[in-house]
């Protein structure tokens, strides 16, 4: 063979190696596949774990569902007011209708009486005097039960003249006009009241002015009179002037010093012997100075 010949048939082997390897290729390298499979999937992972961090890092609350239940996302430009902005307001409280207002000091509410129970009783003397009102009874308008405030509540005692025990209420009014009112409640109904134009003070009172018909809480009743019921509560009111900044109140022996509550004055206690006499009552000014003494008070009914 010439070399012409051996240099062409070279040439062509090349040729079809080169054919053959471009339609049969070498094999798939496998290991290789897997180790970028493989680190394809941690980075997919990575990807994914930085988009949870991401979400995790938004402050609560700066999604909201709307009326659809679709996530919304809150438009707020700084997170702080995002977390803020997007909450639900909280609902506000639905309005409760307005009571009695209470007693200065809780001492005011003897014997175990609650302050809900001695608004119960004022609505239940409240209406029985609306009841009144209604069959004829030309009355006083003692208007709502919001315009008052409770100024005493404590057991009360029956008597010869009105038998079973109850509790009594003491409210007052000042506005639209001055009203003090006594409540009797006996087996949960309103038994009888008391009322009075105000305070009964007048331009020449004295300091201390205990109410007229006051008597009715610290007496059980004047026909059993040296035959009452021991031992009893008492409550004993009365309005004070602006020179009064302490009042005491003794009653059977035992004294006790009483409560000031918007220009009245409010004692109580419990009586454990058969007395004669009334409540024995002085005032004080702010410096100490004794202003009232009811031994020394013309116009104070000292003995039952």
């Amino acid at each position: 063979m010439s070399e012409e010949e051996r240099d062409f048939e070279e040439q062509l082997r090349e040729l079809l190696a080169e054919d053959a390897y471009t339609i049969r290729p070498s094999p798939v390298p496998y290991p290789q596949i897997r180790r970028q499979g493989v680190i394809e999937r941690r980075r997919r992972v990575a990807v994914a774990g930085a988009v949870l961090v991401t979400l995790a890092a938004v402050p609560v609350g700066a999604f909201a569902l709307d009326g659809r239940g679709t996530g919304v996302a809150d438009t707020a430009t700084t997170p702080t007011a995002s977390a803020s902005a997007t909450r639900a307001p909280s609902p506000s409280p639905s309005p409760t209708p307005s009571g009695p207002a209470g007693p200065a000091t809780a001492g005011q509410l003897r014997d175990g009486i609650t302050l809900e129970q001695a608004v119960q009783g004022l609505d239940k003397c409240l209406a029985l005097q609306q009841h009144n009102e209604s069959q004829g009874s030309q009355q006083m308008d003692l208007g709502r039960a919001e315009d008052y405030r409770i100024i005493l509540a404590l057991d009360s005692t029956g008597d010869t003249n009105a038998p079973g025990d109850g509790i009594y209420v003491v409210a007052v009014q000042e506005k639209p006009k001055a009203i003090r009112l006594i409540c009797n409640i006996k087996d949960g109904e309103a038994s009888g009241y008391n009322v009075s134009g105000g305070s009964d003070r007048q331009a020449d009172s004295p300091p201390v002015l205990a109410d007229m018909n006051g008597n009715k809480l610290y007496q059980q009743s004047f026909l059993d009179k040296g035959n009452w019921k021991l031992p009893f509560s008492w409550g004993f009111i009365g309005t004070v002037d602006q020179t009064v900044a302490k009042v005491t109140v003794s009653y059977g022996g035992a004294g006790s010093e009483a409560a000031l509550d918007h220009g009245w004055f409010v004692a109580s206690g419990t009586l454990t012997e058969q007395v004669t006499k009334n409540p024995h009552v002085k005032g004080y000014d702010k410096s100490g100075k004794l202003v009232y003494d009811s031994d020394e008070d013309t116009t104070y009914q000292q003995t039952m």
